[in-house]
């Protein structure tokens, strides 16, 4: 698999620009543009606040570098996926990768603070954790050590659930089966909720929902609609369990070996592309409520009151977490 990703990125930097006549490796030098495009690789289709990501930050990295620095964007697994990409980034074959952090933690274990269920209640606070300086300072360390160097979060707001069952008690989880990732801090949350946890491959979802295998599955707002989930689903359950994490990453052997006005460049061009990633999403989850509803699916939210009796039944999984997480960034983190 990796030898086929190494071919992949090698054949896509030689056709991606014209701007060399061989595709050998080469430093760039402080006043001369690349010979070839750096890749930034996603397993997410275009249609995606990730794609918007990924591309603000190319563009922004060309134009604050005058043209001498350039980045190609290769969406939906076109080299990979996300396991293969998080390899291929740490050995430095693919420079930059966006993607949500759940697969991140096999990786990077620490990083399962981020599967701490209903620790939020608006995206912005979620924001502006994550770009809290003593908390993201303890993240970058994370990733520093897996290999990496973090260029920073979006998102696409919090997963909610999607149901044919109409849930407005505790009791109403019971027995349900509700497609997960196949993480075992996700699947926790909703034993404790008496759910009937299944993991099973994204492609198969909608048949799966269509077909009855599942009853539900969980999945921000835009990845329902973009799937087309909500045509085999009654309701939206606005659980808003989990913030949905873009992190942009690039392989920290690479970033080291950049001049520090390089280095500096792709700092500023992500915190702009990030902005923008923010703001769409915001955008574009108000579009996707408006396509469910008009569909007839109906979008729940939950009462406060049931919102709490959540967060009491799934404590054991915040206890298990924090066990098992770095004990710093488990406090900083709920701070």
């Amino acid at each position: 698999m990796k030898k086929a990703v190494r071919m992949a990125v090698a054949a896509g930097m030689c056709a991606a620009l014209a701007l060399s006549a061989g595709c050998q490796k080469k430093t760039v030098a402080d006043d001369e543009v690349q010979r070839y495009a750096w890749p930034l690789a996603t397993a997410s289709p275009e249609d995606t606040v990730t794609q918007i990501y990924a591309e603000k930050f190319a563009e922004e990295v060309e134009e604050l570098s005058d043209g001498k620095m350039k980045i190609q964007v290769y969406p939906n697994g076109t080299i990979g996926g996300d396991r293969e990409l998080l390899e291929s980034c740490k050995d430095g074959d693919i420079p930059f990768v966006i993607q949500n952090t759940a697969p991140q933690v096999t990786f990077m274990p620490d990083l399962a603070v981020f599967d701490i269920p209903c620790r939020f209640s608006t995206i912005d606070e979620v924001r502006e954790k994550v770009d809290d300086p003593e908390f993201y300072g303890l993240l970058e360390d994370v990733y520093e050590n897996g290999g990496y160097n973090l260029l920073g979060y979006a998102d696409q707001g919090f997963r909610v659930m999607s149901t044919n069952k109409m849930v407005e008690s505790l009791a109403d989880f019971k027995g349900q089966k509700i497609r997960t990732m196949e993480n075992s801090y996700h699947m926790d949350f909703w034993k404790k909720l008496k759910a009937s946890p299944t993991p099973m491959s994204f492609s198969e979802v909608y048949i799966g929902l269509q077909q009855g295998t599942i009853d539900a599955q969980e999945n921000p707002y835009e990845v329902i609609v973009s799937n087309k989930l909500y045509e085999q689903q009654d309701y939206v359950v606005e659980t808003n369990h989990l913030p949905h994490l873009i992190s942009l990453i690039v392989s920290d052997e690479f970033f080291q070996d950049l001049p520090e006005d390089k280095q500096a460049i792709l700092v500023e061009a992500a915190e702009i592309a990030k902005e923008e990633a923010r703001q769409a999403s915001d955008d574009r989850i108000a579009d996707k409520i408006k396509v469910i509803e008009d569909s007839g699916t109906q979008i729940v939210t939950l009462s406060d009151e049931l919102g709490a009796e959540i967060r009491e039944a799934v404590q054991p999984v915040y206890d298990e977490i924090e066990k098992n997480v770095d004990k710093k960034l488990y406090n900083a983190y709920m701070k």
